[in-house]
């Protein structure tokens, strides 16, 4: 299977004069042809741990919105807020104050009940430890969302999501049978197949070898280019960075940069000018 790679610079420059993807169906609305339609966004958000002499101010104040049809990276130093950020925008942490959407819904005032169907139907979630369920088969473990939310599989959308990411002949094996990189597929193909608004990606390559960790971000970078969908993706590494559209900076809790269209270089040029 031909995988994506980091697309080179002339390769860039041409995308730059492209208009804005069409957004998934499930997503509020479908964005056309420059019109910015925003898949999350937040305002004023901020994040507060401890308090007192032991308060730390994870968030501070950022106002942020992630574009729907695009892969997002968000980069920063050790400690500058990259997975916080992520966790709130998706629901999986508290805000301390402020608003965060996801399409029309304000998250940050949902029941967690609610919050629990909105993740569940509306979100994808990928992580660097994989979180598959030990028990059950990678096509289980690709099903789970669905199942737990009584929705019938769209089989013919599992069979390309399953061929695209070269899972056919895995299905029946749990994920101790499987490499890293192959988990990491069904990790994938599980947030796919509910056809998401947005997936939230935290270090997903950050347990992958060299070449499992390209194959990710190729299938990431195709599920955007070719599906459609929003990714937003926590990482560390400049590489991985690459394959995004965007990617936002962070720093002690604040926004404070932004790339389009980044290369390897310029990602760590700026975290290094971050760093010092």
């Amino acid at each position: 299977m031909k995988l994506t790679k980091a697309r080179p610079e002339t390769q860039k420059k041409k995308h730059r004069m492209r208009p804005a993807h069409h957004a998934s169906s499930r997503a509020e609305g479908l964005a056309q042809p420059g019109i910015e339609i925003m898949a999350a966004t937040a305002a004023g958000l901020t994040k507060i741990y401890g308090e007192g002499e032991t308060e730390v101010v994870a968030l501070d104040h950022v106002d942020i919105g992630f574009e729907a049809g695009k892969l997002t990276a968000i980069m920063g130093p050790s400690g500058s807020g990259k997975s916080t950020l992520m966790h709130c925008m998706a629901g999986l942490d508290s805000v301390t104050d402020g608003e965060v959407r996801a399409g029309d819904a304000v998250i940050s005032e949902l029941s967690d009940k609610d919050l629990t169907l909105l993740r569940r139907e509306r979100m994808g979630f990928i992580f660097q430890a994989f979180n598959l369920v030990p028990t059950l088969t990678a096509e289980e473990n690709i099903l789970l969302p669905l199942l737990l939310g009584g929705r019938k599989p769209d089989k013919d959308w599992e069979a390309k999501v399953v061929a695209s990411l070269g899972l056919g002949d895995r299905l029946h094996h749990r994920p101790d049978q499987l490499s890293g990189g192959q988990q990491q597929r069904v990790a994938v193909a599980r947030a796919l197949v509910t056809q998401p608004a947005v997936i939230f990606a935290d270090e997903p390559t950050g347990n992958l070898d060299s070449k499992s960790g390209e194959e990710v971000l190729g299938f990431l970078r195709r599920a955007v280019d070719d599906w459609h969908q929003t990714v937003v993706m926590v990482t560390h590494d400049p590489k991985a960075a690459s394959y995004a559209d965007v990617v936002v900076f962070l720093r002690d809790g604040q926004l404070v940069g932004r790339l389009e269209n980044p290369t390897t270089d310029e990602v760590h040029d700026q975290i290094r000018a971050l760093e010092t």
